[in-house]
């Protein structure tokens, strides 16, 4: 089965798209009951969407800012 997920799975309150994959909480949610059909036509707009979703930037993780830190001595 085709999905556009990608393991982030994170709701943008402006857009109301995914911030990984840019389907609605409604898409995500009925993903397994739509045809096969229904799921290419979403699949087309998801990169408009994106392309509209503001991207939460990364959180640093503990290793990086060790590695930051690190480096900085």
């Amino acid at each position: 089965m085709q999905t556009p997920c990608i393991l982030v799975c994170s709701i943008d309150i402006n857009t109301g798209y995914c911030f990984g994959c840019g389907r609605t909480r409604e898409e995500i949610g009925g993903w397994m009951t739509y045809s096969d059909e229904e799921r290419s036509e979403i699949m087309q707009v998801l990169p408009e969407r994106l392309a509209t979703v503001e991207r939460k930037p990364r959180r640093e993780t503990r290793r990086q800012r060790l590695a930051r830190e690190r480096n900085a001595v």
